[in-house]
């Protein structure tokens, strides 16, 4: 992007092209590369628009506004298929629940990316033989390797909802990065409207109650299954034509939750060695080292990704830093207790997908802290280490590819 700016910097046309394109990236990279052009007039003219936030919401155009609409709606749709087709609940949604949403945000990036058909299809090929195949699985609630199945598919289609989101761009690491920052801002968006609808479900209940109407089953039936959709959906459609409303919120709670979270890793195991307590004998406790160790991950990784730069080496950069040793730490002790697991107990679906991902975690940690430690040393940028985490995801996307559609082949079903 910014050897584009740079060569075209006298070409209106093209310069608004490429910022349509992808806005984000655009930016970042006008940036950096302003030092150099400030010289030219058009470089003044970019340098305030791309610095002006307006104070007023965008709506989007009615085209988008319409899109978002349906998509909703056929979302909710979706969601009743149980009651519609007489499916049973325990059996539709855990294979499902992935395809009430992702296709529509697949749907909505598409669109406004305006893909091509050929890719549009390759992406909806693959979204429909996911669909296709979770649900040709034998009914079995027992089966280990199939709930493995279903909970490792929304990740498949989290990745083409990335592949939507980037476009032609997919294989630019600035362009993932900026998913990644999507994904934080669409986070805290869902969780402000899932607060007020909230709100105005508590206000709604207690104003009926007061008259004597009960609406629990309509509530559930019909504003429930439309509205858990739709809040997501929504997020999304707001943040991409609103930056401004969270993008300043991400990165402040990246920056208060990290040193926090530091502290409380450090402080639980030392806990964990005071008190002798070990996930090497302890399946729930286990289970639950594994997530705390995701989460911190997650942390780590979207905090790196607000991360446009680092002229200075900041105290957030240090912290990430004993962060990422710190999960670490964390992962070798959850490694090594699968492992021990597994050589006590033999192998089963469920330990084995634990020490896959883990042992993927590891690596791409290790690769993390150590371009940290390099950009701590050297003082330089971190374009190296958000290389190391995007780069890796289609490391993740083969290993859940692997979990659904091959473990409960190689498990028998079991």
């Amino acid at each position: 992007m910014r050897t584009e700016i740079l060569t075209h910097i006298d070409d209106p046309a093209y310069l608004e092209k490429l910022y349509r394109i992808n806005k984000s990236s655009f930016k970042e990279s006008f940036t950096l590369l302003y030092p150099e052009i400030e010289d030219k007039p058009q470089s003044k003219f970019w340098l305030e628009r791309l610095n002006y936030e307006s104070n007023s919401i965008s709506w989007g155009s009615k085209n988008e506004l319409l899109f978002v609409f349906i998509g909703c709606f056929i979302a909710g749709i979706i969601a009743k298929f149980p009651v519609l087709f007489s499916i049973p609940e325990d059996f539709f949604y855990p294979r499902n629940i992935g395809f009430i949403l992702f296709p529509i945000l697949v749907a909505y990036f598409s669109w406004r990316n305006k893909l091509s058909r050929n890719f549009n299809s390759l992406l909806f090929g693959i979204i429909g033989i996911g669909l296709v195949y979770i649900n040709a699985l034998p009914d079995s609630q027992e089966s280990d390797s199939i709930i493995l199945a279903c909970i490792h598919l929304p990740l498949l289609l989290w990745v083409i909802v990335g592949s939507a989101y980037s476009g032609k761009d997919k294989f630019k690491i600035a362009i993932s990065l900026d998913f990644l920052r999507f994904n934080g801002d669409a986070l805290v968006m869902i969780a402000v409207l899932g607060i007020a609808g909230g709100i105005l479900t508590g206000v709604t209940f207690g104003l009926f109650s007061l008259i004597g109407v009960p609406i629990e089953i309509f509530f559930q039936n019909y504003i429930l299954v439309f509205g858990l959709p739709a809040i997501p959906i929504l997020a999304t459609f707001l943040t991409q034509n609103n930056s401004q409303l969270v993008n300043k919120v991400s990165p402040v709670i990246a920056k208060l939750f990290s040193p926090a979270v530091l502290v409380m890793l450090f402080v639980y195991i030392m806990a964990i060695i005071y008190t002798g307590k070990d996930p090497y004998n302890d399946r729930e406790f286990l289970l639950i080292f594994n997530l705390l160790l995701v989460g911190v991950m997650a942390l780590i990784f979207f905090s790196v990704a607000e991360k446009k730069n680092a002229e200075k080496i900041t105290f957030d950069i240090w912290i990430l830093f004993f962060l990422s040793i710190l999960t670490i730490i964390v992962n070798g002790i959850a490694l090594s207790a699968i492992t021990f697991r597994i050589s006590e107990w033999g192998l089963t679906p469920n330990r084995m997908a634990v020490l896959g991902a883990n042992i993927l975690i590891l690596i791409n940690l290790l690769l993390v802290t150590f371009n940290l430690f390099k950009s701590l040393k050297s003082k330089v940028e971190l374009p190296k280490v958000g290389k190391a985490i995007v780069s890796y995801i289609p490391v993740y996307f083969v290993w859940a590819l692997i979990v659904v559609f091959f473990f409960p082949l190689i498990f028998n079903f079991q």
